[in-house]
């Protein structure tokens, strides 16, 4: 048997996991809900990521959104896995916004659920409380191991990307010339986005950025001028997808790259922690 309970109080919190989970629902149809007693994960199902490819990790200090907050699992490392619909739970996150209260429970309504109970004040005498009932599976212990944290690749380079609303503005012009989109920066501070077809070439350079030094990322030895761009292809609308995450207000984007084999972004806030593992498209 397994239980599982919170409550979220403050507003600010609500529009925050309201968000991230907007965010997650733009990628992921389905996702796995990891819950622990310190950390609340959102991990892309194994199905949907072998049908993209893209691999995503998102972390959050449950202290930080919940004002209560009770787990009981199945053995000693005390967490339960959910698998449920992205969307489901964001459009029910979307109507508390204006919230008093959110209660969060595992219930058993003829199919494992999670329930949302939402509380809002009608008047000054009178709350009106609405119910979400999402429908979950519940992960089974010996498939627990498909969704742990994702090993770091070991890049050559690492840079803080410019503001999200500017790569969109940059790569939405791009995506109408090609389906694929190159990544590349050096270890003096310059970032590229380049499209290239049999017509056309076409790039938008950044200058002076941080190459940062991220905790837990291992980094390739460095060979060769520092100044040389490593680069790596990706697929456009995929890269796209990553610069949704401008709704949670990141407090920085960190992009880590492995010339033509692996592309690893983080999307730092001070009480989350997003990845993004995004495909490499060989030429």
């Amino acid at each position: 048997m397994v239980r599982f309970r919170a409550k979220l109080l403050d507003v600010a919190g609500i529009i925050h996991l309201s968000r991230v989970v907007a965010t997650l629902s733009k990628v992921a149809k389905t996702c796995v809900l990891r819950l622990t007693p310190d950390k609340v994960f959102f991990v892309l199902s194994d199905r949907t990521a072998q049908a993209t490819g893209m691999r995503i990790w998102c972390n959050l200090e449950q202290g930080n959104f919940f004002d209560d907050y009770r787990i009981e699992g199945r053995d000693e490392t005390n967490q339960i896995l959910l698998e449920l619909v992205t969307e489901q739970l964001s459009r029910a996150l979307k109507t508390a916004l204006t919230a008093a209260s959110v209660k969060i429970k595992l219930t058993n309504k003829h199919t494992p659920c999670l329930t949302l109970e939402i509380n809002t004040q009608a008047s000054a005498t009178r709350t009106r409380s609405v119910t979400h009932d999402i429908p979950a599976t519940l992960v089974p212990a010996k498939l627990w191991s498909d969704f742990e944290e994702p090993p770091m690749p070991r890049y050559q380079v690492s840079i803080c990307l410019p503001a999200l609303k500017t790569l969109r503005h940059a790569v939405d012009r791009l995506k109408n010339l090609s389906n694929y989109l190159i990544l590349s920066a050096n270890n003096v501070g310059n970032f590229s986005l380049e499209v290239e077809t049999d017509d056309v070439s076409v790039r938008t350079q950044f200058k002076d950025l941080d190459n940062p030094v991220v905790e837990n990322c291992p980094v390739s030895e460095q060979t060769g001028d520092p100044e040389h761009m490593v680069s790596a292809r990706v697929d456009i609308r995929k890269f796209g997808q990553f610069l949704q995450a401008q709704q949670i207000n990141p407090t920085r984007i960190v992009c880590n790259i492995l010339e033509n084999r692996a592309v690893h972004c983080f999307v730092l806030h001070d009480d989350m922690h997003l990845q993004y593992f995004l495909p490499v498209v060989v030429r």
